[in-house]
């Protein structure tokens, strides 16, 4: 083989190598049992409403006196272990002899929501034995509102086997992605004062800047339009002196000073006869 061909085959390996090792360490993610087309888009909102707490794993163990003593590992819509390519998004473990069994798999997920919680069920785990009828296994999440918490207190509540059918392991969690959107504790007459004093406040800054910087005003001419607040001071005391006086200007005082009729009538005695003849 040529250099020039042999050169193109090591490329071409190269390549193929790099590609299958991007396609292995693309994690899989939760598909929603049923065809594309059929994913409603509640069940996509959830989904992407629980995607903050994929790159997270969770871990509980459980002991049941000496024959029951398990691990349980979780995740929210990736692999627990990725280099298997099982799809198992919870896996039970068994700490005596390391057996593994598959609860339930991200490939059969359905996903539903409550006022304040999120519902994740992951189905087509490893069959059962002697219990259910040996159908599949099926892990259920319930995933508890809890605001200020991104994920904590997984565990796992009950393992309902002894019915024929429809049997589930049953965990919780809580998480403040389950919780309802907030709303603005602001009303609307609050959100209208914070407008106003934000004008006002850019109102007043803005002239009193543009005053001393711009006009090369000093003292009180910095105020913006200081003139028409003067005038305004004296219209607004002139109509609370005419609002709230309670006679008309044209009434007489309430008092009386000396004046001429508090001196009584001219006297009708004359004093004529003091004068010379």
């Amino acid at each position: 083989m040529s250099t020039p061909c042999h050169t193109s085959a090591l490329l071409l390996v190269f390549m193929a190598l790099a590609v299958a090792g991007a396609e292995q360490s693309e994690e899989r993610s939760c598909d929603v049992i049923g065809d594309e087309s059929s994913e409603s888009q509640m069940e996509r909102a959830l989904l992407k409403k629980l995607e903050p707490l994929s790159h997270m794993r969770f871990n509980v163990t459980v002991e049941k006196g000496k024959t029951e003593n398990y691990i349980y590992h979780f995740r929210v819509c990736r692999e627990v272990n990725s280099t298997l390519h099982d799809f198992a998004g919870l896996v039970q473990t068994d700490r005596q002899n390391g057996k593994t069994t598959v609860i339930g798999r991200i490939n059969e997920t359905q996903v539903f929501n409550g006022s304040d919680w999120i519902m994740l069920i992951y189905k087509g785990g490893d069959s059962y034995g002697r219990h259910c009828s040996g159908e599949k296994r099926r892990a259920v999440i319930m995933i508890s509102c809890k605001r200020g918490v991104t994920a904590s207190s997984f565990s796992i509540i009950s393992e309902e086997r002894e019915k024929e059918q429809e049997c589930f392991y049953l965990f919780e969690m809580d998480s403040s992605l389950a919780c309802p959107a907030e709303n603005s504790h602001l009303s609307v007459g609050s959100i209208l004062l914070i407008t106003f004093v934000s004008l006002i406040a850019v109102y007043i800054i803005g002239g009193f800047l543009y005053q001393r910087l711009v006009v090369g005003a000093k003292g009180m001419e910095q105020i913006p339009h200081f003139a028409f607040w003067q005038d305004l001071g004296n219209l607004v005391a002139d109509g609370c002196d005419f609002v709230c006086r309670s006679k008309p200007r044209n009434a007489p005082a309430a008092y009386r000073g000396v004046g001429d009729d508090q001196l009584g009538e001219e006297s009708e005695e004359r004093d004529d006869h003091l004068l010379p003849m």
